[in-house]
């Protein structure tokens, strides 16, 4: 599955991880059989997830991004970050393509600020903490209209177990793909499990609550493992991470700023590694294999 940007991540141990999976992982495996993944490579196929994008890190990697404003994009905290390097990407070489399909895009955008959660910390070992505050935001030099690619709205979980996802991943690194049905597994101290198909490049890619007809982002995808051809992952309960990364933007706490951008004192608003029988976590964060 897929966790760090900038090149293909390595399976990383999660501390906790058999205590972490004895909790969640029983209830994912009692779920009803997920549907498939579909691949939206026609432009109509696109229509209604134009907000779901790429995040190119450097030329290096690739996550899973959302637009949740015109100019903002939730995707995961340690995506901001070159594991060789040892250092955050400059978000100037960070690039955001709403709705890639092909060769074809809705819209792009450079980055000009990041910020990821106060309370992740890059770098470390993977834990239900890391994983909790796995979320930043992507500040765009240039907006995207939402009559281009209408921003989806954040929000808690619901009662139905049945979620959707919507990302790129491995070997699908140009088509952005659907998987209309998965599942949460269960569900504790604002974390997460899911047994949907994502794999490398499908860190940030948002899980969506369709319960009520109309798509909500509940949760972002952090990390995981595989197991033979199963995988199971792990995201967040975003509104009070969304809240506490707005208010580190209108600060300018924390925040990554593009090279040869001036500080700006407020704002109006604001990819999985092949574990086979594996008990680590993957962060996942795919490196780029292919230029679309």
């Amino acid at each position: 599955m897929s966790g760090r940007a900038g090149h293909t991540a390595p399976m990383r141990r999660l501390a906790g991880f058999a205590v972490l999976l004895s909790l969640l992982a029983p209830a994912a495996a009692a779920q009803q059989t997920n549907t498939g993944l579909e691949a939206l490579g026609r432009r109509d196929q696109v229509l209604g997830w134009e907000a779901v994008g790429r995040v190119d890190m450097n030329n290096a990697g690739f996550c899973t991004g959302t637009l949740i404003a015109p100019d903002l994009v939730l995707t995961a905290a340690h995506c901001l970050f070159d594991q060789a390097k040892g250092a955050p990407y400059d978000p100037a070489s960070i690039q955001f393509r709403a709705g890639l399909r092909d060769t074809k895009i809705i819209a792009a955008s450079r980055v000009r600020r990041a910020v990821a959660h106060p309370g992740y910390t890059p770098f470390a070992a993977v834990s239900t903490d890391s994983i909790r505050h796995d979320v930043a935001l992507l500040e765009l030099a240039e907006a995207i209209p939402a009559g281009r690619a209408a921003p989806f709205a954040i929000a808690a979980p619901g009662s139905s177990k049945t979620v959707s996802v919507v990302s790129y991943a491995r070997d699908r690194e140009a088509t952005l793909s659907w998987q209309r049905a998965c599942h949460i597994g269960d569900h504790f101290a604002e974390i997460m499990s899911f047994d949907c198909d994502v794999n490398h490049g499908s860190s940030g890619a948002p899980v969506f609550d369709l319960s009520d007809g109309r798509a909500k982002i509940i949760a972002v995808i952090s990390s995981g493992s595989r197991d033979g051809g199963k995988a199971i992952s792990y995201g967040m309960e975003l509104p009070r991470m969304v809240a506490d990364l707005k208010a580190a933007l209108r600060s300018g706490k924390g925040v990554i700023l593009a090279k040869g951008d001036a500080p700006v004192a407020q704002i109006r608003r604001i990819g999985v590694s092949d574990a086979g029988k594996s008990s680590s976590g993957a962060r996942f964060v795919k490196a780029r294999t292919t230029t679309p």
